[in-house]
């Protein structure tokens, strides 16, 4: 999913995708779109987070997993850092997680 879809409100289900994007939004919105995924038949989903950001992805696993579904495994978390432009057109660096649950 590119930066401009993610602005414009295109979801991971309407892309037919696994994956969640974690941003500025509460915590409980993020769970309940990862239990949706795997409520609707998803063998795995995959949390991705940038920044300030990694904090609530890994609650958002925590509370899916000891929450709602106990019975998930993490299949890997991966961290790595992703060289942005800046609206000035400065690059910089920022960090990034991503997470994969899976039944």
């Amino acid at each position: 999913m590119t930066n401009e879809e993610i602005r414009a409100g295109v979801t991971g289900e309407e892309k037919m995708e696994n994956i969640v994007y974690i941003g500025r939004k509460p915590t409980m919105n993020y769970v309940l779109a990862v239990v949706t995924q795997f409520n609707n038949g998803m063998r795995e989903v995959t949390i991705k987070a940038r920044g300030n950001s990694i904090s609530r992805a890994v609650d958002v696993k925590e509370i899916v997993v000891n929450r709602f579904l106990p019975d998930l495994k993490e299949r890997g978390i991966k961290t790595s850092s992703e060289e942005l432009t800046n609206e000035d057109g400065t690059k910089s660096k920022v960090s990034a997680i991503q997470i994969v649950l899976a039944r």
